[in-house]
């Protein structure tokens, strides 16, 4: 098992803390890596509150990292628009992160590969497809169904 594996898989174990205050909004889990160290970890918190990657990020110990030499580790791809919550995509590239490590993409058409256009355009090293089905049928069993995930990537 690869890092990148390790990583996202303990990034779907945070993402189960979200359920089910998240709910309607999917469990998210984000892990943030430092030098092969887990620094930070979130999950998606009570609609209207933090996203998964808003979450890690509010946890960091200190704010004056070099985001550049971070990873994140994000089960769903991160959200392009602005709801009751900033963008995540937005957000992570606000501040530089060097690499974003995606399991699937976000089926809901307002994303949908848009948050990961966000990221690319910003200069950040994006993955995706990191335990993809392990991820995807977790995210479809817990899931109330009005969210298509029957096309993963």
């Amino acid at each position: 098992m690869t890092s990148d594996e390790q990583f996202m898989l303990r990034a779907l174990e945070v993402s189960k803390q979200a359920l089910p205050l998240c709910r309607p909004n999917p469990p998210v889990g984000c892990v943030i890596v430092e030098n092969g160290q887990i620094i930070s970890e979130g999950f998606t918190q009570q609609p209207s509150f933090n996203h998964a990657e808003a979450q890690a990020i509010s946890l960091l110990k200190h704010q004056d990292y070099n985001y550049e030499q971070l990873t994140a580790y994000v089960t769903l791809e991160p959200c392009s628009f602005v709801g009751k919550t900033p963008s995540c995509a937005h957000t992570l590239a606000d501040l530089d992160f060097g690499r974003i490590v995606v399991a699937i993409l976000d089926p809901d058409p307002r994303n949908s590969g848009h948050g990961l256009a966000v990221l690319k355009s910003s200069g950040i090293i994006v993955d995706v497809g990191v335990c993809e089905k392990t991820v995807f049928n977790f995210l479809t069993r817990y899931l109330i169904r009005t969210v298509n995930f029957s096309h993963p990537i």
